[in-house]
């Protein structure tokens, strides 16, 4: 199953969301490739790779006729494996603007190792471009996460139009899961007001699930990790457990594990995380191991037991920060 989560802004959890959901699908027991399409790279970043040892990318797939296999690296977190971004993506619409039928250039490559894996998914550049196009084109669904914000709202549905004509044109159903609303802070009237406006709207294409307002999820891509290793009590951790469940709901398919779906269990004041020493990242097809130091990590803080005398509370800054896009 290939996912794209596609947005024409940034700054609205995109990533965070690919990331994140990575995460919660590996605690699920499947095995998940992210496919890192944003020249930025922060997804490829947030998973341990040092900026200095991004190659071999996505580009080198795309445009030097790498296998994919011979690029995809392992990560810190078990079960999720990356293909990476890098600078070179900024040229991608150039370089694919000669190539004939350039939307499925994309889909072809990640053929031979789709088999692999039970879920891809597509962290795509914040635009419209060539290489969204790609994946839309590529996945079997896509997601759109939005804040809820007036302006952020204003281009969702022409990107969905936009989506269901790119696909009618390659014979394949638009393949619209819904909006995955981020960032909310539903103490606001007006972000209630706003994610209310967006259901009322376009209906079940709204996921029931809200990623809240969470530092712990803006904390931890510096860690190199998901939220699920470096504060897996999190609110945020738990927001995206639910919705990797909803997401295997909305795709017909069933979680394998029971523990998505337990209540919210908030986390008390917790620790500082304790530094650990670098860590390589070995590459999953034979390729040399990224240079030893390639990134500084931080160990999660430990979950700490509650009892029904002690309710357990949160960080004072646990619902302050923002997810990185």
């Amino acid at each position: 199953m290939i996912i794209a989560v596609v947005s024409r802004k940034g700054g609205v959890g995109k990533t965070t969301s690919v990331v994140s959901l990575a995460g919660a699908l590996a605690r699920l027991g499947k095995r998940v490739l992210v496919v890192d399409l944003d020249s930025q790279a922060s997804a490829s970043l947030s998973l341990g790779i040092a900026r200095g040892e991004l190659a071999p990318s996505i580009h080198d797939v795309l445009f030097r006729k790498l296998p994919a296999a011979q690029a995809i690296r392992s990560t810190l977190t078990p079960g999720v494996d990356l293909l990476t971004a890098s600078a070179d993506l900024m040229h991608a619409d150039v370089e694919l603007a000669p190539v004939r039928n350039r939307e499925t250039k994309l889909r072809e490559v990640l053929a031979p190792v789709a088999g692999s894996y039970d879920w891809i998914l597509l962290d795509c550049p914040p635009s419209f471009n060539t290489l969204a196009q790609s994946a839309l084109v590529a996945c079997d669904h896509f997601i759109v996460p939005a804040v809820p914000h007036f302006l952020a709202f204003d281009g969702i549905q022409p990107l969905i139009e936009a989506a269901a004509r790119l696909a009618g044109r390659y014979g394949r159903s638009s393949g619209f899961l819904g909006v995955l609303l981020t960032m909310v802070d539903n103490r606001t009237k007006s972000a209630r007001a706003q994610a209310s406006a967006l259901r009322e709207k376009l209906g079940d294409k709204v996921f029931d699930c809200e990623i809240p307002v969470n530092v712990r999820l803006a904390e931890a891509p510096e860690s190199g990790q998901t939220i699920f290793q470096w504060y897996p009590q999190a609110a945020g951790a738990h927001a995206y457990r639910l919705a990797a469940v909803e997401l295997l709901h909305r795709t017909g398919q069933e979680p394998a594990d029971a523990e998505a779906g337990e209540p919210a269990r908030m986390p008390e004041a917790l620790p500082a995380p304790a530094a650990i020493g670098p860590a390589a990242l070995p590459l999953a097809a034979g390729l040399p191991a990224a240079a030893a130091g390639a990134v500084a990590l931080k160990a999660p803080a430990p979950a700490l037991e509650t009892t029904a005398e002690a309710a357990p509370q949160l960080d004072a800054d646990e619902t302050a920060g923002s997810p990185i896009n």
